[in-house]
């Protein structure tokens, strides 16, 4: 596989996510929307783990930040720990059936939301409301869907001329 047309596949799922996470939403449907960018790096970390790793997570996790308009690192700080427990465990996440990669990815899901909780808690105290759960339930019930797309855009061939 040519490298640059391998990058080429993840900075462009990259920007689709990116584009999911700030899509305008109204405020009831908003509290469901995934962190979408956060499936991406999760799915390329655990695909192409020599590629895809805790600068690329830290990366995206600060252009998140500025697209969402939060505190600069916090994103990046939940992104590479995560990216961190994935890139340590890849080995036997990936040979999971995808159900339990779903149990997987609610925790690493909830992982980052309780990390990005702490972190405005410091800044502002705050009480955890019900709808911190939906992105997480929400991302979770998305990881068939992300899975299967992306691994099809992964194993595409590039059209030869």
């Amino acid at each position: 596989m040519n490298i640059s047309y391998g990058y080429s596949k993840i900075i462009l799922t990259m920007i689709l996510a990116m584009c999911l996470r700030i899509l305008p939403l109204s405020s009831e449907s908003a509290v469901y929307n995934p962190d979408w960018v956060l499936l991406v790096v999760i799915y390329w970390s655990l695909a192409v783990p020599e590629t895809v790793g805790i600068f690329t997570a830290w990366t995206f996790g600060l252009f998140s930040d500025v697209l969402t308009g939060q505190l600069i690192g916090q994103h990046a700080l939940a992104y590479s720990l995560v990216v961190y427990i994935c890139l340590k465990l890849h080995k036997r996440i990936r040979q999971f059936p995808l159900l339990q990669q779903e149990v997987f990815i609610f925790f690493c899901l909830l992982l980052s939301q309780l990390l990005l909780f702490l972190v405005k808690n410091l800044l502002h105290p705050a009480q955890l409301h019900s709808t911190f759960w939906l992105p997480v339930f929400t991302g979770t019930l998305c990881w068939p869907l992300i899975y299967t797309v992306l691994r099809f855009v992964r194993l595409a061939q590039p059209v030869q001329k």
